[in-house]
């Protein structure tokens, strides 16, 4: 250790010390009281003022998210830190581009010295040591990805084992008070996973079930176990339908071990991607069941019945749009014949129809068609006001010129006839596809209604251009007509909508909050 510090009253050091599970195999040396040890040693010797000790035990060195290093970089962001002392690179950290970013970039920005007393680097004074500091940050780094890969590699033989490796067992189970990695029977909650396969049984959907047990103030497995929730919403404490869904297809209740549903996406990020089940790490009869596997089964069967309705969505102009003022959430779409059996979109908030007896929302019911009306007005009053019709017209004369010399009106004429004359035999054909029995009636009616409004379009554009054939119209009428076409159609198109409009909310009330994505188109409907 030949580090000289020439001004020592000039610093305010901080002792900064790391260990992880990792460390703790290579033996005391890095253990936290070794480290200290050392660090204190050397600010005696060198008559440095230690304002404080940051330590952390038991955290990766692969993440700068440590509660230790995160109240050091707050102490030297109000300046009370100018000195950082670790015993190694490494206890700094282990990935080589967060480590060279503090090295580098932020330790300098803040006037910060920085000395590694086993490597010699010491960031206040030219040496070779310094030089070769990124190498050792690249080898830490590989080092904490070899550990990863012989982690990971342990971790995925004892799931093939049956072994249970995760923190909290599925609710319904808890960890044997004698043996590792096994499971058994959690009493006292067992009941309710008994009581939830039950209600399946008689025909109860997924979302009644968890109505019923939010009626009874049930515990969820998320308020059973303690879990913090780090963003609490309107949903929190209360049971979903896709929590009794999850619950009903593991087969964890029939005494098969389910693991590997998820996985990390690097030794470096703590965020986990979904695996399909194909990928699962499934071990048959590891446990004692919960569930008869008979029972299982019919299970299975009642919840692939009903698939169909819940795969069911409807297309509609503010999709992913509206959103319910009140809660926040998106609000969801149902379909309701009216008087006349004709289709109804309503908007309905979407919390209240996940949870209508827990009180968390109202209902917000309202017709699709109302609130796109007051929207595309909104909008229409907006495209006239911010698009000046005379200048577009100027624009639409020059359209019309040049379209005039290109276009052979005679030539649309007849492919739209050809057009036209194809989808009406296209009706005759799915008309009697229905009689037949080929064609259900909802199918017919669907398909009908979109064919006939194509044919219409066609109808009236090969129309107008009989008109313009029999009745030549100047170019300025014509420019006129195509300005107020466009004005008229703007507001309909779904590309334009997104692109002006951020969101839109509705009220308890009914009313309809208009959110621009630029500030000075602002209102309220």
């Amino acid at each position: 250790m030949y580090l000289e510090i020439s001004n020592p009253m000039d610093y305010h050091v901080a002792l900064y010390i790391r260990l992880s599970k990792e460390d703790e195999n290579e033996g005391p040396s890095q253990s936290v009281q070794n480290q200290e040890s050392l660090l204190r040693e050397f600010v005696q010797q060198h008559r440095l003022s230690v304002f404080d000790t940051y330590v952390d035990d038991g955290w990766s060195g692969t993440s700068f998210d440590r509660p230790g290093f995160q109240r050091m970089i707050d102490d030297i962001e109000t300046k009370k830190v100018n000195m950082v002392i670790t015993k190694d690179l490494s206890r700094l950290g282990r990935d080589y581009i967060l480590t060279g970013h503090y090295m580098e970039r932020y330790f300098p920005e803040h006037r910060v010295r920085y000395i590694s007393l086993l490597d010699g680097i010491d960031t206040g004074v030219d040496s070779s040591a310094n030089d070769i500091t990124p190498f050792r940050a690249i080898m830490n780094d590989m080092y904490a990805k070899d550990i990863s890969k012989k982690i990971k590699s342990v971790k995925r033989d004892k799931q093939r084992k049956g072994q249970f490796i995760g923190g909290k067992p599925m609710y319904g189970y808890k960890m044997h008070p004698s043996e590792k990695n096994k499971i058994v029977i959690d009493e006292d909650v067992a009941p309710v996973v008994r009581r939830i396969f039950a209600l399946a049984l008689t025909g109860e959907s997924c979302r009644k079930i968890a109505t019923i047990l939010n009626e009874e103030g049930v515990p969820t497995p998320a308020s059973y176990c303690g879990w913090k929730v780090g963003n609490p919403g309107p949903y929190t404490g209360l049971w979903s339908s896709e929590r009794i869904s999850d619950m009903l297809k593991n087969e964890t209740y029939i005494g098969n071990m389910v693991q590997g549903r998820s996985v990390k996406i690097s030794y470096k990020s703590k965020k986990c991607l979904r695996q399909s089940p194909e990928n699962w790490v499934v071990v048959e009869g590891t446990h004692e069941p919960i569930i008869d596997a008979e029972t299982f089964q019919k299970v299975q069967m009642l919840v692939a019945s009903r698939k169909h309705t819940r795969s069911r969505t409807y297309d509609f102009l503010l999709k992913g749009l509206i959103f319910c003022h009140e809660c926040g959430h998106p609000m969801a779409v149902l379909n309701r014949k009216n008087a006349a059996g004709k289709d109804r979109l309503f908007f309905v908030c979407r919390t209240y129809q996940r949870f209508t007896k827990a009180g968390v929302c109202t209902c917000h019911s309202i017709k699709e068609e109302t609130v796109n009306k007051a929207v595309l007005s909104k909008v229409r009053e907006v495209c006239h006001t911010y698009l000046n019709p005379d200048k577009l017209r100027q624009i639409a004369e020059e359209a019309v010129e040049d379209a005039s010399k290109a276009a052979d009106c005679e030539t649309e004429m007849q492919a739209l006839q050809s057009k036209i004359t194809s989808l009406t035999t296209n009706l005759d054909h799915m008309y009697m596809d229905r009689l037949n029995g080929l064609l259900s009636e909802d199918d017919f009616q669907r398909i009908y209604r979109k064919v006939k409004m194509e044919r219409t379009v066609l109808e009236d554009r090969l129309k107008s251009l009989q008109e313009q054939v029999t009745q030549p119209v100047s170019t300025g009428e014509k420019a006129k007509a195509l300005v107020k076409q466009f004005l008229d159609s703007v507001p309909t198109s779904r590309e334009l909508l997104v692109s002006l409009i951020e969101r839109v909310e509705l009220t308890e009330e009914k009313e309809i909050i208009i959110k621009f994505r630029f500030h000075e188109l602002e209102a309220i409907s």
